[in-house]
This record gives structure tokens, C-alpha cells and sequence, in this order.
């Protein structure tokens, strides 16, 4: 027959979604399965999200849409960002896709030619690695390990952007660690950026409105507004919202680099369908009061789940600051056994497997996130879920022989 394309080759199905899917058919075979797995916020939207959408629905035109986005969203979209400092942008800025997920994946298509370089932080969004290599760009991981606190550091990121990447992706706050910038970590940062004209700087802020600690939400061009003709902002109403099966997902960047984005729409997707967008400018330009109370229900859980950390002699956890994940080292459990099941531990899939296996607590491996010391919690599961699945994980540690 046939053969598929070479650069399927590169393709590879989420880490995170094939730990889900062990979960849930452990579930449904009976198992009592706490998943701690996959990134989603759990909660949903107000119902004046739902109200918007019925009411699409009754209007609805069944015609096409704008490749760009409607008039409604992007201007709702603008609100959105003023409200977290980002001004200045109009329309022409702006795009949509369905979901951040194809948003960057049409920034990395329109940025990069074949062999181009692209430069970000380890731990990174497995997303972020699976693009670039199926596009053949060339990658350079900047490696944050926890004893810097999963953290850029700008002389390192000096030292990467002077091997002149086309494109440099930042995360903040980060998925899978949590972590969030101060305002002087992203000052000395854009300093380092603001040597580097000739690279593109994405800057994937998805969870900024999910910061604890009154620490606030920082972006390059907060301190350096200079940048702006190089610097493209993503996000999405996936974890601020509770609506990640809506599939939204938006850019402000240069009014070349968004006209990119709608020609590559007009390809890809046409539009966002008209119910969504509905919803969507619902969402963001409606009520706040759901997103604010459950940043605050997050900031609490993330307390509660480090609480239970501190009590595993030799686990280390820097403390995240902003999302819904902690991104505990775990290598202390490295070359033990687990006495109860004789299950031995060589690695941090070996770990996510025995805890599956032995507790029916699902994590995600960090090195499916390119640091396999760590593993991945997200902390958003049913609260009543929390405690014991936390308890589960403290008790399979103090069984290691």
C-alpha cells in the first residue's frame, strides 16, 4: 500500500491523554481510580455562558463564518486582555482558532521553516515538543531543573537566544510545574529578549488569570513595550472558563503574524463555529465572579496538596505559584521496591505505574514533560477525591523497601 507521509513518523499521541485513558478503563473495569492526570479545571462556565449559547442556537444562521474571528469575539478578547494590561491592540492584531492548542500550532507553521530553531524551558507542555518536531524545527531545551525552581534563569536564556532561534516559547504560569514569574524574574528576562531582534517570542499565558500568593500576572511587554512588534500572546478560555471541550483559543501579536494566522484558518478550520463564538464572547465579557472563586478554591487546594508533599521524607516540591499543578522530584523513590506488590521502582514510569497499579492514583511521568525526576499532579479531580487520592500517594511512599 501506500505510505504515509515521513513527518507522521515524527507524530505522537499525548503522554498525558494515554495516562487518562489507562485511568478511566481501570475505572471501568471496577478499579477505584482517583486520576490526578489530565489538565482540565473541572468546573463549568456560569449559565450565562449557556444562556448565549441557546440562544445562537435559536438565531443561528448555518452560513460561514469570518476566518479571523467575529467582530463580537475579538472585541471581547480585546477587554479581556486590557483588563490584564496588554493594551494598544485592535482587530487587526487578533485571531482565533479552535483551541490554544491549534493556535500554536499555526504560530509554529507560520513562524518556522523546516530547520529553524526553536528554543524553551524543560519541563515543558509535551504539546509544545510533539509540534516542533512534526514541523522539523530544530528544538533547544533550555533545562530548569527544581533545584532552580523549575525556572528560566535570563543568563541562560542569554546564552540560548545567542544561537539565534527563530522562535522563543515561554509558559507563564507553566504547565506541568505551576510555577509563575515575579515581576523582576520577567524584567530581567525581556532585558535578555530585548538583545535578541531577530527572534520571535511566543508567550503561552493560558493560566494567567490562575496566580496565587498576590504575586500578579507579569508578560515581557508589561516591562518592555518595545517588544511588541515581536512579541505574540496566547490564551484561552480552556482553564480560566472551565470550557475546554468549547475549543477557543486566541492570539495578539503583530497585524502580519495574526493575518498569518487567519490564512491559515481559511485552510484549516474556515471559523469558530457561531454557537461557540457565542458562548465564547459570553464568557469573557459576562460575570467574572465564577473564574475569580475557583483561582481562590485552587489557591487552597495547591496549600492543601503541598501539606501532604512536606510529610514524604525526600520528596522536594518548589512551591507553584500560579495553575493547577505541583511538579514534585520523586527520584527518592528511584531504585526501591514498593514491599506490599514487590513492584520495583527504576524511573518515574515505573513510579506512575506501581502508584496506578498499587493505589489506583493516576499521575502523569515528568518525562513526559522532559524531566523524569518529577511527576505531574493536577489537583483540579472532585473535592471530595482530593484528600484520599493525596493520602494514597503518602502511604505508597512510606511502603517503599
Amino acid at each position: 500500500m501506500p505510505q504515509l507521509a515521513r513527518r507522521m513518523g515524527r507524530a505522537k499521541q499525548s503522554a498525558i491523554m494515554l495516562v487518562a485513558e489507562k485511568a478511566r478503563q481501570l475505572k471501568a473495569q471496577g478499579r477505584d481510580i482517583i486520576s490526578f492526570s489530565i489538565g482540565v479545571p473541572n468546573f463549568l462556565p456560569g449559565a450565562h455562558v449557556y444562556d448565549a449559547a441557546r440562544a445562537a442556537l435559536d438565531a443561528d444562521s448555518g452560513q460561514y463564518g469570518s476566518n479571523r474571528g467575529t467582530d463580537a469575539l475579538l472585541d471581547a478578547f480585546l477587554a479581556h486582555i486590557e483588563a490584564a494590561g496588554l493594551t494598544g491592540y485592535t482587530r487587526a492584531n487578533c485571531a482565533t482558532g479552535i483551541g490554544a492548542k491549534h493556535v500554536l500550532y499555526n504560530l509554529c507553521e507560520a513562524l518556522l521553516d523546516d530547520g529553524d530553531g526553536i528554543a524553551f524551558a524543560t519541563p515543558y507542555w509535551t504539546t509544545y515538543l510533539d509540534i516542533a518536531e512534526l514541523l522539523g524545527a530544530e528544538v533547544h531545551l533550555l533545562p530548569c531543573p527544581p533545584e532552580q525552581d523549575y525556572k528560566l534563569a535570563p543568563a541562560q536564556l542569554d546564552a540560548a537566544l545567542a544561537r539565534k532561534p527563530k522562535v522563543f516559547l515561554f509558559n507563564n504560569p507553566s504547565n506541568p510545574t505551576g510555577m509563575a514569574y515575579t515581576r523582576d524574574e520577567i524584567a530581567a528576562l525581556a532585558d535578555v529578549v530585548a538583545k535578541y531582534p531577530d527572534t520571535w517570542v511566543i508567550t503561552d499565558d493560558i493560566y494567567h488569570r490562575m496566580v496565587f500568593d498576590d504575586i500578579g500576572y507579569h508578560n515581557f511587554l508589561h516591562l518592555r513595550p518595545e517588544l511588541r512588534d515581536r512579541v505574540i500572546f496566547v490564551d484561552s478560555l480552556s482553564k480560566t472558563y472551565g470550557m475546554p471541550g468549547w475549543r477557543v483559543g486566541f492570539v495578539a501579536g503583530p497585524e502580519a503574524v495574526a493575518k498569518a494566522l487567519t490564512a491559515l484558518n481559511s485552510t484549516h478550520i474556515t471559523n469558530v463555529p457561531e454557537v461557540v463564538t457565542a458562548a465564547a464572547v459570553a464568557a469573557l465579557s459576562g460575570p467574572q465572579d465564577v473564574p475569580a472563586a475557583r483561582c481562590a478554591e485552587f489557591e487552597r487546594r495547591r496549600d492543601q496538596v503541598l501539606a501532604v508533599l512536606a510529610r514524604i521524607p525526600g520528596v522536594a516540591c518548589p512551591k507553584p505559584q500560579g495553575a493547577f499543578y505541583v511538579f514534585p522530584d520523586v527520584s527518592v523513590a528511584f531504585g526501591r521496591t514498593h514491599a506490599p506488590t514487590g513492584l520495583t521502582i527504576g524511573n518515574d514510569i515505573d513510579l506512575c505505574n506501581a502508584l496506578l497499579e498499587a493505589k489506583g492514583v493516576a499521575c502523569v511521568p515528568g518525562s513526559a514533560f522532559g524531566e523524569p525526576r518529577s511527576l505531574r499532579i493536577s489537583y483540579t479531580c472532585p473535592e471530595a477525591q482530593l484528600a484520599p487520592g493525596m493520602e494514597r500517594i503518602r502511604e505508597f511512599f512510606a511502603e517503599l523497601a
